[in-house]
Parts: structure tokens; C-alpha cells; sequence
């Protein structure tokens, strides 16, 4: 039942070759590149910001690289126990992104860019959460048109998140405050030259 959801759903979605070339391109660079957002935000809320906003921003970066961290190590458990080919490994669909024939359930980019946007939308402003989230909906949409995943491994991916973001709020209700000193105190000795320069924030 859910299997014949997920193959009903996946050729409702997935490109044909009759689709137009622009679209799978498009398709191609949210699929391929628009992750790189998670790394590009994670710098610049670390390194700059309102001074009276530094801390608290910090604080929220790292509660986001905890949930990132728990989030992938889940997604390698699920993958490894509940083993499930690619829709282009089982002939199924049509594929226009090259992929290694590994698990698919839940999907990296999906559970990576949903925890993200869970992350902003909990511990930083909704309306950035949910700008970030209709970016991984284009993402979620790119790799299921392209048919390197199918649906279902990207709502794997949505609550791979959702378990990794409150993991990691109670990882920091813990040990929040020593993790933040370390952090901070490492970050002060690796970027001085920077700092005194004023290139980055302290």
C-alpha cells in the first residue's frame, strides 16, 4: 500500500523525456547547488552580525550543527537497517541526475535541508524558516523530478529532521553553556588576526 503510494506519487512528479530541457536544468542546479546554502549561511551568521545579536546567533548556529551532525548519523542508521533502492536502480521512472546506486531512504539533501529549515524556524525567525523551507520543497521536488529519490525518502528526510532538531534542543538544554564556551574560545584563538582587524566579529 505505502510502496504502491510512493510509485503512484514518484511518476506524478518524476521528468519524462518529453519534458522541457529548461525545466530539467533548472531542476538540475536546486538538485546539485542550492545546498550549498546551508554551509553559506552557517558562515556568515557565525562570523558577522549586529554586536548586541552575536551571541544569541552563535547560540543558534551551533544548536543547528548539532541537529545537522544528529541528523545525517540517523539517516546512516535508517539507510543501513531499512536498506531501499533508487527509483533508477529498480528501472523504475526516468533519471537525469547522476547518482551513485547506494540506499535511498531517508534522503541526504532532504533530511540535510529540512533540518535546516526546521532549525531557522525554531531557533531563529519563522519567516526565515520559511523561506528556507520552500527551498527545500524545491529541493525535495528537483531530486524526485530528476528520479535519483523517490517521495516518501524525502518526507524520511522532513522527520529525520524534525527528530534531529528537538535531539539537539535537549543536547543543549544539557550542556548548552560549556559547549558554547569551548566553541567561542577556539573560534577567538583560530581568528584573532582576523578580530583584531575587524574583519569578523569577536
Amino acid at each position: 500500500m505505502i510502496e504502491q503510494l510512493n510509485q503512484t506519487l514518484f511518476l506524478l512528479i518524476n521528468a519524462t523525456p518529453q519534458s522541457p530541457e529548461w525545466l530539467i536544468k533548472i531542476a538540475i542546479f536546486i538538485a546539485k547547488d542550492l545546498i550549498s546554502i546551508v554551509p553559506l549561511l552557517i558562515a556568515i551568521l557565525w562570523l558577522w552580525g549586529q554586536r548586541q545579536q552575536m551571541t544569541a546567533q552563535r547560540m543558534m548556529i551551533i544548536k543547528t550543527a548539532m541537529a545537522l551532525l544528529i541528523c545525517v548519523s540517523l539517516s546512516w542508521i535508517i539507510g543501513h537497517i531499512f536498506p531501499h533502492d533508487r527509483p533508477f536502480v529498480s528501472g523504475f521512472g526516468y533519471n537525469f541526475l547522476h547518482h551513485a546506486p547506494d540506499d535511498s531512504f531517508p534522503s541526504d539533501h532532504g533530511t540535510v535541508i529540512f533540518t535546516f529549515a526546521l532549525a531557522f524556524l525554531l531557533w531563529h525567525r519563522v519567516w526565515s524558516g520559511l523561506v528556507l523551507f520552500v527551498l527545500a520543497c524545491a529541493i525535495a521536488w528537483s531530486r524526485v523530478y530528476l528520479g535519483v529519490h523517490w517521495p516518501l525518502d524525502m518526507l524520511g528526510g522532513l522527520l529525520v529532521g524534525l527528530c534531529s532538531c528537538l535531539l539537539a534542543q535537549m543536547t543543549w538544554n544539557l550542556f548548552g553553556k560549556q559547549i558554547y564556551a569551548r566553541l567561542h574560545q577556539a573560534y577567538r584563538f583560530c581568528f584573532a588576526p582576523f578580530i583584531r582587524k575587524g574583519w569578523v566579529r569577536d
